[in-house]
Formats: structure tokens, C-alpha cells, sequence
């Protein structure tokens, strides 16, 4: 068995972030609090419907305009939501070491265009990737076996050639029952050490 293609999540992994954070500045923005915000995000769904696709930013912006009751630029409604994230500076010769062997690396994440915009113009770790496979694109979220489908296609390569590390078990789980070697990330020096079980470092 070699691994050679490793799939990364993105939040809580590559970047940290805080969901109460993207909340409180587009309360900041809007007028309207924290509490209220989450509502609209979460419990009616607007979130989730950005990360599958289902709709647009402009489209929850318009949703969030009438919310407060005010006419919202949707760039300045992506830029609260998206000014959430800090580089996980660990991480990044992780994946250089990684590339340098000659491993595909693919980014698989749930999250929205206007998040992944914001990450790609404010860090550059996005380029030592091959490919990505994102929720907005691909139609469905992890843990859904849609996604996970997408990104074997991604792989070049067969499941039990494929490592993926996410913070989250359950998507974990999904993957291992896929027959993907994966690990629920945690810190940088653990990840480190599973690769190094994996013999990942070893040229492809």
C-alpha cells in the first residue's frame, strides 16, 4: 500500500475559524444581533443552502437585507462573513513536505464561494494544492457519500491509495467506511506521526 493523494479539510485544519465570529460581524454589519443572525444562517437553512450551491451570496443577501431591513452591497456582506479564518501555521511544511514527494494533495471541504474567495486572497497554501473538491460545487456536504465520491474521482488513484484528515469524526467515519486511511485531526505533530505510520513521506 502507498498513499498518493492526501485529502485536506479545510476548517479547523488548514485555518482556523469561528462560526459565532462570522455572527457577531454581520450583526456588527447589519444591525441586527448575534442571536438573530445565527437564526437565519442556521435554523432557516441559509447557510447550508450557500455551501451546497443552492443559492448564491447575492441571494442571501437579499435575504439578509430585508432581514434588517436595509440594502446590503453583497460584497460587504461576504467580507463580515468571511473575515473568520487564522492560517494554521503548522500545517503548511506539512504539505510542502508532502508535495515534494510527489503526493496529489486535494483540498475536500464543506464551505461557500465567498469563504473559499477570502481564503484564497488572504493565504497562499491554496496553491500547493492539485485539485479541490468543495461542498458548493460538488451538491452535497460531508458527511453525504456524494462528496466523497467526487473527490475519489480527484484522486487519480484508488481509495486504499488515499489519506484524508478532517476535525470531525463522523466525517472520518464516512471515509474509513469508503476505504480511505484517514485520521480526525487534532494537531499538526499527531498528523505527522500518522503519515509517518502510513509511510506518506516516501516518494511517490
Amino acid at each position: 500500500m502507498t498513499i498518493k493523494t492526501c485529502f485536506f479539510d479545510m476548517g479547523n485544519v488548514l485555518v482556523y475559524f469561528s462560526h459565532d465570529l462570522m455572527y457577531q460581524n454581520v450583526a456588527t454589519l447589519t444591525g441586527l444581533s448575534a442571536a438573530e443572525v445565527k437564526r437565519i444562517f442556521v435554523a432557516e437553512g441559509q447557510l447550508a443552502a450557500l455551501e451546497t450551491g443552492t443559492i448564491t451570496a447575492q441571494q442571501l443577501c437579499e435575504t439578509v437585507s430585508a432581514a434588517c431591513e436595509a440594502s446590503l452591497q453583497t460584497e460587504e456582506l461576504c467580507e463580515a462573513m468571511s473575515a473568520i479564518f487564522c492560517l494554521n501555521e503548522s500545517i503548511i511544511p506539512l504539505l510542502e513536505e508532502l508535495r515534494a514527494t510527489g503526493k496529489r494533495l486535494v483540498l475536500l471541504s464543506n464551505t461557500s464561494l465567498p469563504h473559499l474567495e477570502y481564503v484564497q486572497r488572504n493565504y497562499t497554501f491554496l496553491t500547493l494544492f492539485d485539485d479541490m473538491v468543495t461542498s458548493f460545487a460538488a451538491g452535497a456536504m460531508k458527511p453525504s457519500p456524494a462528496i466523497f465520491e467526487a473527490a475519489l474521482r480527484k484522486a487519480n488513484c484508488s481509495a486504499s491509495e488515499c489519506f484524508y484528515t478532517d476535525d470531525i469524526e463522523q466525517y472520518i467515519q464516512q471515509a474509513e467506511s469508503m476505504g480511505i486511511h484517514s485520521l480526525t485531526y487534532t494537531d499538526t505533530p499527531a498528523l505527522r506521526e500518522k503519515l509517518q505510520q502510513l509511510d506518506a513521506f516516501q516518494p511517490a
